[in-house]
């Protein structure tokens, strides 16, 4: 299996972005537990690059040496053009960290922590009050903002925390599993607080046990297994990595059925539902040179279904000892 697959960002074009995080060689033990074993990032700017992982496969790690919180055993890393070990106080100045853990203070107003964290980047108070207003607006919390906030709900908490680490205008942000324990409508609330972050430019680094999220928002994926880099690439390439894929062509014709099942001869049949099951990676490729075949045949299928595996999929793959299932369950289908 290969151990990376290269892709370029969603919003780039074809020449490679300046990195906004990159990594060599980064290594982090505790005791005699090695937590990373030497892994590389390069994440360019204007993107979202998520790092998945078991629990405890040191994704928090990962976050806390980049960020500078703690410091790296081994190799080198650049955060938005400075060295976490010798210009930390740059690091600092270009980046914002949310945690899955909200840093809110919850015995004073959602606008009194907006304004404490102005203070804390020594903004004027002026200023202060002017960032605070607009991130209250932009996130939807300005009818709370008078309330204690410990009366906001979950989803509530997040948006000020994040307000909070928009405060200094960070161009690079580390988001540490920021949608655990949130419901499905704030988890979609959040992912799009995300999109519209980067649609400015900001760099997003995500941590999530949330593969769906995953899916949905990076344009990069690295999967961190026993302190390695397991793989990474966009999430379709990850995909690609896993067997099991297939192009599924249905019939209403029995005719039809038949002579196709009599030349597709690598194809699974079934004859009940007069449906073909074609081994495939879902590649335009594959896909184009079925679609001439059954042009130049002159056979019509009347229902092409592309069958993919998911994250999950590529995930147990990664991270169970490196055995790859031989039928990812509950492939996803893409009709054409």
């Amino acid at each position: 299996m290969p151990s990376s697959v290269m892709s370029t960002s969603k919003r780039g074009g074809g020449h490679p972005s300046p990195a906004a995080v990159s990594a060599d060689g980064l290594r982090k033990s505790y005791g005699d537990k090695t937590v990373l074993d030497g892994i590389d990032l390069h994440i360019p700017a204007g993107s979202v690059f998520a790092l998945l992982g078991p629990n405890g496969a040191g994704k928090t790690t990962a976050v806390k040496i980049l960020s500078t919180l703690i410091g790296a055993d081994g190799g080198q890393a650049q955060v938005a053009g400075h060295d976490i070990a010798t210009a930390p106080d740059g690091v600092r100045a270009a980046i914002g960290v949310t945690g899955q853990f909200s840093a809110v203070d919850g015995l004073i107003t959602g606008e009194e922590n907006m304004l404490l964290m102005a203070d804390l980047h020594h903004l004027s108070k002026s200023e202060g009050q002017r960032v605070t207003a607009e991130l209250l607006e932009r996130f939807d919390l300005v009818e709370a903002a008078k309330k204690p906030a410990s009366t906001y709900s979950g989803g509530m908490k997040r948006r000020l925390d994040l307000a909070m680490t928009l405060v200094g205008g960070p161009r690079i942000i580390f988001l540490d599993e920021p949608t655990t324990g949130l419901d499905p409508r704030s988890r979609h609330n959040m992912w799009q607080i995300i999109r519209d972050l980067v649609s400015d430019g900001v760099t997003v680094f995500l941590t999530t046990q949330y593969l769906e999220e995953a899916d949905e928002l990076a344009d990069r994926i690295a999967v961190l297994n026993d302190g390695k880099i397991a793989a990474e690439g966009s999430a379709e390439e990850l995909k690609r990595l896993i067997p099991g894929g297939h192009v599924r062509l249905r019939f209403t014709d029995p005719t039809a059925y038949q002579s196709a099942a009599t030349t597709l001869r690598e194809a699974t049949r079934d004859d009940e539902a007069l449906a073909l099951q074609i081994p495939s990676d879902g590649s335009q490729r594959e896909l184009r040179s079925l679609l001439d075949w059954l042009d130049s045949t002159g056979i019509e299928a009347d229902e092409l279904t592309v069958h993919t595996p998911d994250l999950d999929d590529v995930f147990f793959a990664l991270t169970s000892a490196g055995n790859v299932p031989s039928q990812p369950n509950q492939p996803k289908e893409t009709v054409r």
